[in-house]
């Protein structure tokens, strides 16, 4: 259990320590895999290289450092800035009708950011050593952030904002008015109660607590003096936020697997640490500090590096499967994010603080701005799921199997598709799958939805033309029921299927034929091997009304 700011201090540098090796020749990038990211590989090697920040700027905001980094990363950042070395990394600019049209938007824009906001709190580490030249590279390296047209709408938005106030706090020109826009912006994603979605109509998944909470409370801290009015809204929108976000996070350590981005793992705490960084107390300190500490002990027994002692791409063991095509081998050093408290003082109060566990919280939350119903037993966390509407135009890779299951969980992770020709390749858990000449057919999103007062979760969507579903997930003392109506053209087979389970425990019920579907392996996230218990339905044409109970 993670303690005093040593304790935080060895465990980043257990984290970083074997990255030392893979440098490249002029320090600038870092070259810890050998598969791709659709960015390409200079530029994941200059994430990789960045990424590392959001633990280090930290750590050296209080004079502190681990083995060579501080030397390692001036070097890197002389040359990656410098356009005439070998390894610089390139201009932050739109796409130009090749390659880097197809990539979609600059990935250099988000790497910016760590270097934003090492700026901000570690300007002695990486400032005050470089001379006149490297700084102005720097700058103008920095600058092309404000230069670009196209910024993604959504989280993005708060890239400009910490690379400007890191540009800002080192008394160099800034984009005031940029910021302003940025700042706008990211209210417009607000819906209530401490919620956003990432881009309007967005998902509500990590990206909320990890990426647009975390960057709003580091402007509520940095800038509280000179914008009061935004630094208030941001931290009385986390106050509301904790209290909802609070259901994701179990007695263990452990947190809902549940979205995209998963392979940034820890991230998922870092919204715990940005609280206690800018100041803000959903809950005593020590609870926090619990979720914190309790949370990397969580990941640091989970097989999540390589045999090189690199953090690979996967989620609680290396696996690409459930990767993204934006996730590099540099990506999932994101998850340092949650090392923001080493930028405190070593007296302050949390490191004093004893790690509590978490307060006494209910066995049913609805929340409704996030779509689902959290459901809190002594072994597992259940997230009973509307999913996302069927209108969203952005689609992560496996967006069905990471946004539209009926149930995500702590304990059985969640499987994702190798194929939709097999059933056991299929990722099929916690969906209610039609199966059609061979080819399998799951929900993608929804068309309606709606969660009554009494936790129920009702959406209507299609698998396929020809067929209409109305599901309602009602909750019940043992798990829940799924009552799904379907309206159908023809004849077909359906499977109502539970969780994943390295060994089924989990108990189905339904009227169809009990079966077990051993999925194909290294398709969920949690366990390498699993078997999901199923009921297989013949549905015939017209309306047909199944209902099935999991207990678990």
């Amino acid at each position: 259990m993670l303690n005093t700011k040593e304790d935080f201090k060895n465990c980043l540098s257990e984290i970083l320590m074997p990255l030392e090796k893979y440098f490249t020749d002029e320090k600038a990038g870092i070259k810890c895999g050998n598969f791709a990211a659709k960015h390409g590989e200079k530029v994941s090697m200059t994430e990789a290289f960045l990424r590392p920040l959001w633990g280090l700027a930290p750590l050296w905001s209080g004079g502190e450092n681990i083995g060579n980094f501080k030397k390692i990363y001036i070097e890197g950042i002389k040359n990656g800035t410098n356009p005439n070395n070998p390894e610089y990394w390139g201009a932050i600019e739109d796409p130009d009708g090749g390659a880097l049209q197809k990539a979609g938007m600059d990935q250099k824009i988000v790497e910016a950011a760590s270097m934003g906001l090492a700026l901000i709190i570690a300007p002695d580490a990486v400032w005050e050593p470089l001379d006149e030249n490297s700084r102005q590279n720097l700058c103008n390296w920095l600058w092309g952030i404000n230069k670009v047209k196209r910024i993604g709408d959504s989280n993005w938005q708060f890239f400009p904002v910490i690379v400007n106030i890191g540009l800002k706090s080192v008394g160099m020109p800034y984009d005031a008015e940029k910021v302003k826009k940025c700042i706008n912006r990211i209210h417009d994603f607000y819906v209530g109660d401490g919620w956003y979605t990432d881009g309007i109509d967005g998902n509500t998944d990590y990206y909320i607590p990890f990426a647009i909470q975390f960057y709003s409370l580091i402007y509520a801290k940095v800038m509280e003096t000179e914008d009061p009015k935004n630094s208030k809204i941001f931290k009385e929108r986390a106050l509301r936020f904790a209290k909802d976000f609070i259901y994701w996070f179990d007695d263990d350590g452990s947190s809902v697997a549940y979205g995209r981005s998963l392979t940034y793992r820890f991230a998922q705490g870092c919204f715990w640490s940005a609280c206690v960084f800018a100041d803000v107390k959903p809950f005593p300190m020590g609870v926090m500090k619990g979720i914190i500490s309790r949370h990397l002990n969580w990941w640091m027994n989970k097989p999540v590096f390589d045999n090189g002692g690199v953090l690979s791409v996967g989620y609680a063991y290396p696996n690409l499967y459930m990767s993204e095509d934006y996730n590099g081998y540099g990506s999932p050093y994101w998850a340092l994010k949650i090392f923001l408290v080493l930028a405190l003082d070593d007296s302050h109060e949390f490191f004093k603080a004893e790690a509590l566990p978490l307060p006494k919280l209910g066995s049913l939350k609805i929340l409704p701005y996030a779509n689902m119903v959290v459901q809190r037993t002594k072994e597992n966390i259940v997230i009973l799921n509307a999913g996302y509407k069927e209108s969203n135009k952005w689609r992560p890779t496996h967006s069905a199997e990471k946004y539209s299951k009926f149930a995500y969980s702590t304990k059985f992770g969640f499987c994702v598709p190798r194929t939709y020709m097999r059933l056991e390749d299929a990722g099929t858990d916690s969906m209610l799958v039609f199966v059609k000449d061979g080819m399998c057919f799951v929900k993608k999103g929804f068309t309606k939805s709606k969660i009554s007062d009494d936790a129920v979760i009702c959406t209507q969507w299609s698998p396929m033309e020809g067929i209409s579903v109305e599901t309602y997930l009602i909750p019940t003392d043992k798990g829940h029921i799924r009552r799904h109506i379907v309206d159908s053209l023809f004849d077909i087979t359906a499977y109502d299927c539970g969780f994943a389970e390295p060994i089924p425990q989990s108990k189905i019920f339904g009227s169809g034929e009990q079966i077990i579907i051993k999925e194909a392996p290294n398709t969920n996230l949690i366990n390498p091997e699993t078997f999901v218990n199923a009921i297989k339905y013949e549905i015939k044409k017209g309306q047909t009304t199944l209902e099935t109970r999991i207990e678990y």
